[in-house]
């Protein structure tokens, strides 16, 4: 069975999507089935068939959180052992030797990646390159542009 690595933090909002997905959406798109049903053809009554895709969307969805929850490996960085390593759920401020530009990412799992908020996913290919590195060290990490080379500058366990 494949296990889902993820922080407290997105168990947490999973478990609020799949809530917000059961009790909210599920009933809202029921009654649009129904709704439309009332209008007559089916074949071609287009709310009917919007809402019946808009169905299916969600139970897939249902059915893919169900399965990550029940797989999940909630790991807390705060109760790690603080060794100074690059683990899941860490927070790393890294350093490109070229530019002297210093970037912070949190490592989390594939669902709560934003790259725009500084959140990546540990099977990134700039995660991969860090786990197991500790301060001071350097990694190669390979990228669309090319090899880059970052120093690890700091490990926040949060």
């Amino acid at each position: 069975m494949q296990r889902y690595p993820m922080t407290p933090q997105g168990h947490a909002a999973l478990e609020a999507e799949l809530k917000q997905l059961k009790t909210i959406e599920r009933p809202r798109i029921t009654a649009a089935i129904a709704d439309a049903r009332e209008h007559g053809d089916l074949k071609e009554n287009a709310e009917y068939h919007a809402a019946r895709e808009q169905q299916g969307f969600c139970e897939a969805r249902i059915r893919d959180i169900e399965a990550k929850l029940s797989a999940a490996q909630v790991i807390d960085p705060s109760t790690l052992p603080k060794e100074g390593r690059v683990v899941f759920g860490v927070t790393v401020v890294i350093e490109n030797m070229d530019t002297e530009e210093e970037t912070r990412y949190q490592i989390v799992g594939d669902d709560e990646a934003d790259f725009k908020v500084g959140k990546i996913s540990v099977n990134s290919p700039i995660a991969r390159g860090l786990i197991g590195k500790s301060e001071g060290d350097e990694a190669r990490i390979e990228t669309p542009k090319g090899v880059v080379e970052y120093e690890v500058m700091e490990v926040i366990y949060d």
